[in-house]
This record gives structure tokens, C-alpha cells and sequence, in this order.
């Protein structure tokens, strides 16, 4: 029957606009306070301001880049002397003996106190490891700053996505409203002509049962539009007690299928997965030279001062009498062989040749799912065309259906029929708009590009 193809089609959207809401439970918890019964009105733009700002994964992205920065800095600190001091006193109970054939000699004296103070200063002068450290530490802070801008693209196009989902809703809602308002006006009129015998019980029942059907697909129409709002609340970080005025149409998006050019040259440098990509294998670069550095000797200063105080029977450390003395060396460290060193070598480039491998699939896999997103976008249009003038043909259909009723040349059938015809055209047509919509933003967000 045609209102089996109707709830069809209504259960489909609302499966659609109910799918998990992606990784993002965990924002209820930091949510953006309002007050209750507080009121939003937002479009596209105004919902990703909102959820760049308040979504905690961007803020966990920029505390990330913090912390590698922090790291950054510790790795060049490690050129900057290093200062040390310790003091000590030692009480001898029974000094040891020497002897040298009849000779014996006391190495220091018993019951008495030894203190000592020393200051040490290390100063690296040659210190490969310490330089290639900072290079390495500098490619990381690159790497967690596209790691931000991934999670901001994702986000965006997240959000993208859930108020083309909110906005098919309630298109989908309003259809089923009108349609729910037409076959109710139909029975109404059809039951007053029943009760006067001018129409058949069968005509009365048929325009009951419509009325029934249309009923249901809005109780599903109006679950789907709460649930896509609920999504796209929980992805913006705010709290569920916020009311929605959507200051947008989808029938807005619908000249952007015109306008747009899906026939532009798609490159793949600004995609953030590529990018990522070949900021790890830079990184592993950036690792293989500072593996090499083991093999490099290091060259080191150090200079010491200490204050001693010998032999004293007491322990007062005031009135001790100090004696200064003061040394520096200079030291070279040579490594000779480690084992180890040449297998972590290995290890590093196979992970390179693993990553180039990774990288070529990768790209056949985005490039594959642009040209996807692109068919999808002509064929939306397409459609679009398409269902625009079945939507013209089918309000036709139903006031030349209506007439013929009511005049007697038509059968309720016919009009159930138009009605049905009518209520699909319309959804068909919204469906093809967000289907356009929807690809666009996945094709966007495959290209990298930025749009907040």
C-alpha cells in the first residue's frame, strides 16, 4: 500500500537521524551552563562557534599542543649547566691503620667529626643527542597541532552533519503535518457526507484509515526531529534543557546544489589524515638521526668547589676551621660498541617503509571516497531536479483528485492515492537535498578544508 511507502520511508529517516551520536557522551559533563527553559537560536555557523568553543575534545587538542611545547622547552634546557651541592659530616669512631713493613700510620683520628660542602657545575660542550632532541621535540609540536586541527575539522563536520539532520527532520515533521492536517480535513468532510448517506461506508472507513496512518508517520516524525536536536545539543557541549529556534530552512540549501562545482581538481595535501601521516614519518625521521647520535662521542665540563673540615672533637660547624679547594675537568665519552644500537636502527626503518605503504593506501582510500562523495553530489542533483517537479505534479494531482471527488467523477481511492503521492514527492525532495548536503560536508572535511 502507499502508506506501507510512506512509514517506510518515515522509519528510514528516523533510523538515519538516530544513529550513536559519535564519541560524544562524555561532553554531558562539561556542558555549557544556561539557564533552564533558555532559548538559542542558531544556524549553521552560530552551532560550530558554539561547539568549538565549548566541546572538550578541542580543549583536550589545545592542552595536548601545551604539553608538547612544554616538552620542547625541556629538551633545549638540557644545554643550560646544571648546578648541584651536598654537604656531608662523617664521625670517626676508630680510624683505620696503614702499615708499611714495620711502619704504621693512623688514617685520621679516633672520635672525631670530617664536614665537608661541595658545589659541582656540569656544562654539556658536545651534545648530539641534546640537539637532535630538539629537532625531534619541535616535529612533535607540529604533529599535535594538525592532531588539534583534525579534531576541529571532525568536529565541524560532525556538526555540519547533525543540523542537516535536524533540518531534514523538521522538514519531514512539517510534511507529515500538512498531511495529517489534509487527510483529517478529508474525513471530517467525508464523515459528514457519510452521516447524510451521500457517500459509502467504504469511503468513510479508506479516509479514516488515512487519516490513522498520517497520524503515525508524525508521531515518528516529531521522535526523529527530538532525537537530531538532542545530537546535535550533545556535540555542541550544551545542556538538554535548552530550546532550539532554528533560524534556517532546508529548502535555503537547495540553490547550493546549483551553484556549487563538484568538478574541482581534489588534492589531498590539506587532508588532515595525510598530513598526519607524513608529519610521523618525518618524526620517525627526525628519531633515526637521533639513534645515530649514539654513535657519537659527547664532550662534557665540570667544575667543583668544596670547603673540608678535618679531625674536629666537637660539633659545632661554626668554629670549625674550613680549608677551600677547587678542581674542573673536562671529560670526552666515546662509545665503542653497543649491540642494541644498531637494532633499534632496524626497527625505526622498517617502521618508515611500513608507514610509506601506509601512506599509499591511505590516499587510494580517500581518493576513492572523494570521487564517491562526488557521484553522490551529481546524483543528488539530479534527483533534486527530478523531485522538484514531482512535487509540482503531485499538489496537481491532488487538487485535480479533490475536485473529481467532489463532484463525483472520482473514486476515495484516487484521492487517498494522490495524497500519498503528494506526501512522498515532498519527502523524496527534502531527502535528496540532505543527501547532497551531507556529502558535500564529508567531501569538504576529506579535502581538509576549513570553513570556521
Amino acid at each position: 500500500m502507499k502508506e506501507t511507502r510512506i512509514r517506510t520511508i518515515v522509519v528510514t529517516m528516523l533510523a538515519l537521524l538516530c544513529m550513536p551520536i559519535l564519541c560524544c557522551a562524555q561532553n554531558d559533563n562539561t556542558a555549557m551552563e544556561m539557564e533552564p527553559e533558555a532559548v538559542l537560536h542558531i544556524n549553521l555557523q552560530k552551532a560550530v562557534e558554539i561547539a568549538l568553543e565549548e566541546n572538550p575534545t578541542i580543549k583536550v587538542a589545545d592542552k595536548e599542543i601545551r604539553l608538547k611545547q612544554i616538552s620542547n622547552d625541556e629538551a633545549w634546557q638540557n644545554l643550560l649547566p646544571t648546578v648541584s651541592g651536598t654537604g656531608s659530616i662523617q664521625h670517626t669512631l676508630l680510624a683505620a691503620k696503614m702499615k708499611f713493613g714495620d711502619e704504621e700510620f693512623t688514617m685520621g683520628k679516633n672520635n672525631t667529626n670530617t664536614a665537608a660542602l661541595t658545589g659541582t657545575v656540569n656544562l654539556p660542550l658536545f651534545a648530539p643527542a641534546v640537539y637532535q632532541s630538539m629537532k625531534l621535540t619541535r616535529q612533535d609540536v607540529l604533529l599535535a597541532k594538525e592532531k588539534a586541527r583534525a579534531s576541529r575539522l571532525d568536529l565541524v563536520n560532525q556538526v555540519t552533519k547533525a543540523f542537516y539532520q535536524l533540518l531534514v527532520a523538521k522538514k519531514a515533521m512539517e510534511v507529515m503535518q500538512q498531511s495529517y492536517k489534509v487527510s483529517s480535513d478529508n474525513y471530517n468532510l467525508i464523515n459528514s457526507k457519510f452521516e447524510v448517506g451521500s457517500v459509502s461506508e467504504y469511503d468513510k472507513i479508506s479516509a479514516e484509515v488515512q487519516q490513522r496512518a498520517m497520524s503515525s508517520n508524525l508521531v515518528e516524525a516529531t521522535t526523529a526531529t527530538t532525537m537530531a536536536e538532542l545530537q546535535l545539543k550533545v556535540l555542541m557541549g550544551i545542556t538538554t534543557d535548552v530550546r532550539f529556534i532554528i533560524d534556517d530552512e532546508l529548502e535555503n540549501h537547495a540553490s547550493e546544489l546549483i551553484v556549487s562545482n563538484t568538478n574541482d581538481v581534489a588534492e589531498l595535501t590539506n587532508n588532515t589524515t595525510m598530513r598526519q601521516l607524513d608529519l610521523n614519518y618525518k618524526l620517525l625521521q627526525k628519531n633515526l638521526k637521533l639513534q645515530y647520535t649514539n654513535f657519537m662521542p659527547t664532550l662534557g665540563f665540570q667544575l667543583t668547589g668544596q670547603y673540608q673540615s678535618l679531625y674536629n672533637d666537637n660539633w659545632d660547624l661554626f668554629n670549625y676551621n674550613w680549608s677551600p679547594s677547587a678542581s674542573f675537568a673536562i671529560s670526552l665519552n666515546i662509545p665503542i660498541f653497543t649491540a642494541s644500537n644498531w637494532t633499534k636502527i632496524k626497527s625505526t626503518r622498517v617502521q618508515m617503509l611500513q608507514l610509506e605503504d601506509t601512506r599509499e593506501n591511505t590516499r587510494r582510500q580517500l581518493s576513492m571516497a572523494l570521487e564517491s562523495y562526488r557521484e553522490n553530489m551529481l546524483a543528488a542533483i539530479a534527483a533534486m531536479e527530478s523531485n522538484k517537479v514531482a512535487v509540482e505534479q503531485a499538489n496537481k494531482a491532488v487538487k485535480i483528485a479533490e475536485a473529481r471527488y467532489n463532484v463525483g467523477n472520482g473514486t476515495i481511492l484516487e484521492l487517498n492515492q494522490s495524497e500519498v503521492a503528494m506526501t512522498q514527492a515532498e519527502l523524496t525532495y527534502a531527502q535528496s537535498i540532505y543527501t547532497y548536503l551531507v556529502n558535500r560536508s564529508d567531501f569538504d572535511y576529506t579535502l581538509g578544508r576549513e570553513k570556521y
